[in-house]
């Protein structure tokens, strides 16, 4: 993205593990998220209500801090707008910053947090901390109250945006936008070349030497950050082994890495690379570099999430119609073309400490009301969970595209933990993924070595494990 949001919430992906790894190992962060305590808001309240089911006291100040990112924090100032309509006597202090953790851990420190946080961005607080030192509001009743438009707002909701805000049985976190990963391609270009993305391996492979036949790279990845292959091969290897694969990588079982499937994933990418499918130099690009020579038209397809298109609006040409196409099918998969993962991001939190927990729960309602959840994806070009919300939007090519991925792969769609349950472990297994895209390892080094990076963590005695639902 370009220079005022140099920290988008694609690049959080890639850092934030690392930020929050040297955080815990300095002690300061973990020390002083402890030293917090748990607790609840210091603001009494007003009398709840079926307007007014969690009591927000109407004339109480209201506390938002969000990460400006990728999504910048215009969609934030519609949101508190809404908020001001409800409680006019309410003052909001609205702040929207990149430095999330610099500027926050002090506040937590001191007992002083804001209401509500969009905790995002390569400085994020760690949410694991948070979660396990009680500095988190529990949402639950949140996601339990009556929507603005009517129903639980549960109910409401994509089911991945309760599964990846549940912590130990208590949902502490409303990741907010949708994000839907796949392989993309500039609809554009495809429709004049007259080629459609492929359903099988094997018909990939023809449609990437007709693409290389054409002078043009077939594939591109964001070789300085792996999350963005890894992306790839993970989705090939779970469409082909069904859920279980990632479920099991998740819950940290043995071999779980050295699955079929997962080695036949790693071989596929290798297949790639040595038939000289990559574009030649993209192991040493990073996400800007290589995603500016993908609208330049050097290369066919590029892995990433929705907000790719937002990302790179500055750059891409004018007719250049951001699409995303699911990966294809190896041989005997049990998962259907039209899926793909699909996970719930940007965390929003209540700060247990907070001094209007109240209005910060109403502030999240609020945002997961229809009105607010458009506008949402009217400013970011992303959806959002709250299920139907885009619909009668003029979606651009890329909002459409990914929408249209999600309704297609229904129960279908997944998503991984791992890399937010077990952060020290995440950078070991990206350093393997890169390793395989630049065909340094074999398939079966890469899962070896996954494997150990997992098993290490499994047997450190300061790693919480966690099950999914």
């Amino acid at each position: 993205m370009g220079t005022p949001n140099q920290y988008s919430r694609r690049l959080f992906l890639q850092r934030s593990v690392l930020v929050s790894v040297a955080a815990a190992g300095g002690g300061s962060l973990l020390s002083g998220c402890a030293s917090g305590g748990g607790g609840t808001s210091t603001e009494s309240g007003g009398e709840k209500s079926a307007e007014n089911p969690f009591g927000v006291q109407a004339d109480a100040p209201l506390d938002v801090v969000i990460f400006k990112g990728g999504y910048g924090d215009d969609y934030a100032k519609f949101h508190e707008e809404l908020y001001k309509k409800k409680f006019s006597g309410a003052e909001i202090k609205h702040a929207g910053i990149t430095d999330i953790r610099q500027q926050l851990q002090p506040r937590f420190n001191s007992g002083n947090p804001p209401d509500v946080i969009d905790n995002s961005g390569a400085e994020q607080l760690p949410l694991a901390t948070l979660a396990d030192t009680g500095q988190l509001a529990d949402l639950t009743p949140l996601f339990d109250a009556e929507s603005i438009d009517g129903g639980k707002i549960r109910d409401t909701l994509n089911p991945v945006a309760i599964e990846a805000g549940d912590y130990g049985g208590k949902i502490l976190v409303l990741n907010y936008a949708l994000e839907v990963y796949g392989l993309w391609y500039d609809k554009t270009l495809f429709d004049k070349k007259g080629w459609q993305p492929a359903k099988t391996w094997d018909d990939f492979l023809a449609l990437a030497e007709e693409i290389k036949g054409a002078g043009i790279a077939p594939m591109a990845h964001q070789g300085k950050y792996p999350y963005y292959i890894q992306q790839v091969t993970m989705d090939m290897a779970v469409k082909h082994g069904g859920k279980e694969v990632v479920t099991a990588i998740d819950s940290l079982e043995p071999n779980a890495w050295k699955h079929p499937s997962v080695k036949m994933a790693a071989e596929a990418l290798l297949e790639i690379k040595s038939k000289g499918y990559m574009l030649e130099g993209t192991e040493g690009l990073d996400h800007i570099q290589s995603q500016t020579r993908w609208n330049e038209g050097k290369a066919a397809f590029i892995p990433s999430g929705s907000w790719l298109e937002n990302e790179q609006k500055k750059v891409a040409p004018k007719d250049f119609a951001t699409t995303v196409a699911p990966t294809p099918l190896m041989d005997g998969s049990k998962l259907p073309f039209d899926s793909t993962r699909v996970s719930a991001a940007e965390a929003f939190i209540v700060p247990a400490k907070a001094k209007n927990a109240p209005g910060g729960q109403e502030y999240l309602r609020i945002m997961l009301s229809k009105e607010g959840a458009s506008k949402f994806t009217e400013l970011t070009a992303a959806p959002t969970v709250v299920t139907g919300a885009g619909e009668g939007l003029k979606l651009t090519p890329a909002a459409a595209s990914a929408s249209e991925l999600v309704k297609a792969g229904g129960d279908n769609n997944w998503n991984y933990y791992f890399f937010v349950w077990y952060s020290p472990m995440r950078p070991k297994i990206e350093t393997a993924f890169g390793e395989l895209a630049a065909g340094r390892v074999t398939a079966d080094e890469f899962c070896a070595a996954c494997q150990k990076a997992a098993d290490e963590t499994a047997k450190d005695p300061q790693t919480k494990k966690r099950t999914r639902s």
